[in-house]
């Protein structure tokens, strides 16, 4: 796993213990414990089967309960992502926002991971609005991303060539969607400056160049660097089980006239979809209307 991912882990899993230890200070005022567990990942899979309601009646109970900031900015960050299933950006960014206030009061004590996810977090928003179609709301938080992540001071564990790279990546994808193909062009080319910039920060995020390259492809009707750049995108390793590349790799092929493969692909990726976040939030919603999938 790269450093990145393992700062995104421990994150992720900083954030459940606090769920967690609020829960059983709770367990154990109501009878010990015997009593239920955080129930978060309950909602999660609720999400997956596309039963909304219920899943946001648990992670706003769990916003109300809280007790600590961690568990509450985790539980606040569960819904931003319920939102993204139904792809409401609006919604995505209204629980996202106090999740960056979290990591800001964080700043001092943890500042190697503080600034890093109020950037991630911002990220994370950029892309349900991108996915969703917003994309004015998508360049504004991706931009948004891009100042927070480089703020961290030195000694950085996350370089500036890291946020420029994503800052690109970003761009190239929103013009691609715009139909602006020499500014997604450009962005391509600055997304490679930057990965041949730094080969420390290259050897984590090359993998992320093929997706974007196929991407604006795919985006401005060149079918044929499409599935070639997708394809290729989908056998790096760190890609095998993305489920995003892969239903993009479907689109193409949907777009080609070979139905059979793209059903194919989009099962694939539907099962691959199996978190809770931006990936599943797009594939699995898409997935289902595409399929018929119950």
């Amino acid at each position: 796993m790269t450093v990145t991912g393992w700062r995104r882990l421990l994150a992720t899993a900083a954030l459940a213990l606090a769920v967690s230890s609020a829960a059983s200070r709770a367990a154990d005022a109501q009878g010990g414990p015997g009593a239920p567990p955080a129930p978060l990942p309950r909602g999660f899979q609720l999400d997956l089967a596309d039963s909304a309601a219920p899943a946001r009646a648990i992670f706003q109970a769990a916003i109300d309960t809280a007790t600590e900031p961690a568990a509450k900015a985790a539980a606040q960050r569960a819904m931003a992502m319920s939102f993204a299933f139904g792809g409401d950006c609006a919604n995505t960014v209204r629980y996202e926002t106090p999740v960056i206030a979290y990591w800001a009061t964080r700043e001092q004590a943890d500042p190697g991971n503080a600034f890093y996810q109020e950037g991630e977090i911002a990220d994370e928003a950029a892309r349900v609005c991108l996915d969703a179609g917003d994309l004015a709301a998508a360049e504004r938080w991706y931009r948004r991303g891009y100042e927070l992540g480089v703020k961290e001071p030195a000694p950085a564990t996350h370089p500036r060539s890291l946020w420029e790279f994503r800052l690109a990546h970003a761009l190239g994808r929103i013009a691609a969607r715009r139909g602006d193909t020499a500014e997604a062009r450009r962005q391509i080319a600055a997304a490679r400056r930057a990965l041949d910039g730094d080969s420390a920060m290259a050897a984590q995020q090359e993998r992320f160049f093929p997706y974007l390259v196929g991407y604006v492809a795919l985006y401005t009707g060149d079918l044929a660097t499409a599935e070639a750049q997708l394809t290729r995108a989908t056998a790096l390793r760190g890609n095998e089980r993305d489920p995003f590349v892969r239903c993009l790799l479907a689109m193409v092929y949907e777009r080609q006239g070979r139905k059979n493969a793209a059903d194919v692909a989009y099962r694939q990726a539907y099962d691959l979809a199996t978190g809770h976040n931006p990936p599943a939030a797009f594939v699995r919603p898409y997935v289902r209307r595409k399929l018929g999938l119950p």
